[in-house]
């Protein structure tokens, strides 16, 4: 089917009470990956492309991988910008073709913030294009920050209504103490989820939550085994993202468990099957890793068979 726009498969997440996947592709056999898992698991899924992707891939590539993938599955998927930080890039995405953006103004004080997000709404919304944008800052937090420090960074409940209501947004990325990478946390991963649930309570939205990998110790070990020099990673514990789904998430991305998984299935063949150069030998079953690691997360999130 054609691209849908992310309002629709994150409004349904929203009423059932589960997650979408938003996993980020910069390539072909990354978007196979995900594509793939969607059909195969029955699952909403929304490809999602960094402005740094855009500069990689070309926008116009990257556009029509993604058309031509979704119009061979039978699940709706999404086309959506990450990030999207300069204003120019955000339009360029808007025709062509995508069918969400994110604006992330959250660098800004809430004011400019509200501003700039209204104007990309305004533009999107006649377009049938969905908007996300996001309030607080991505980082870990750690038990030894003050009160004071910790408010600073998070997502403030009462600026998040407010927020909603001014902009008309469709999705927001509330702060609530993930970060991104595979170095999300020193111990354990510290999530204010009475601040969650207080943001779901009063604004009623779509939920996103950033900086959600898990950083499986599988896959570090697959790459620290065959030459790679991965220490001390720590991503997102299942059973907490579990229980961020159960507050009011319905997106979360993933972008690290999908290089982690690349890199270490690439290293693995390089390794061991020295004599291969046909880099179909060698990406394939990377795409395979990609694959599995998908449908664990789509199986997490609770969208499979939701399609």
């Amino acid at each position: 089917m054609s691209l849908v726009p992310g309002k629709v498969v994150l409004d349904a997440a929203n009423k059932g009470g589960y997650a979408i996947g938003a996993f980020n592709f910069n390539n072909m056999e990354i978007l196979q990956a995900i594509i793939d898992a969607a059909e195969e698991e029955k699952s909403p899924v929304i490809i999602a492309a960094s402005e740094g992707a855009i500069k990689y891939a070309g926008l116009e590539m990257l556009v029509g991988l993604a058309e031509t993938a979704a119009e061979k599955v039978g699940v709706p998927v999404a086309l959506h910008l990450d990030h999207g930080t300069h204003y120019d890039i955000i339009l360029r995405c808007l025709r062509a073709g995508f069918t969400s953006v994110m604006i992330d103004a959250s660098s800004r004080p809430f004011d400019e913030n509200v501003k700039l997000t209204k104007q990309i709404v305004d533009i999107a919304h006649p377009m049938g294009v969905s908007v996300e944008a996001e309030l607080g800052r991505l980082m870990g937090i750690e038990d030894n920050i003050s009160v004071a420090e910790r408010d600073a960074v998070l997502v403030d409940p009462d600026q998040a209504e407010k927020f909603v209501e001014l902009t008309g947004v469709d999705s927001l990325a509330p702060a609530i103490g993930t970060s991104h990478g595979a170095f999300k946390f020193k111990g354990e991963a510290k999530l204010d989820f009475d601040r969650l649930k207080k943001v779901k309570e009063k604004t009623g939205i779509p939920l996103v939550l950033h900086g959600a990998s898990g950083v499986p110790r599988h896959l570090l070990d697959t790459i620290n085994r065959f030459g790679g020099d991965i220490k001390g990673a720590k991503g997102l514990p299942a059973e907490t993202l579990q229980k961020a789904i159960a507050y009011g998430i319905n997106k979360v991305n993933t972008d690290t468990d999908l290089r982690l998984a690349f890199t270490g299935a690439i290293r693995e063949v390089l390794a061991e099957k020295k004599e291969v150069f046909d880099p179909r030998k060698i990406l394939g079953p990377a795409r395979e890793k990609m694959k599995e690691v998908i449908k664990e997360r789509m199986r997490l999130f609770g969208s499979v068979n939701k399609a």
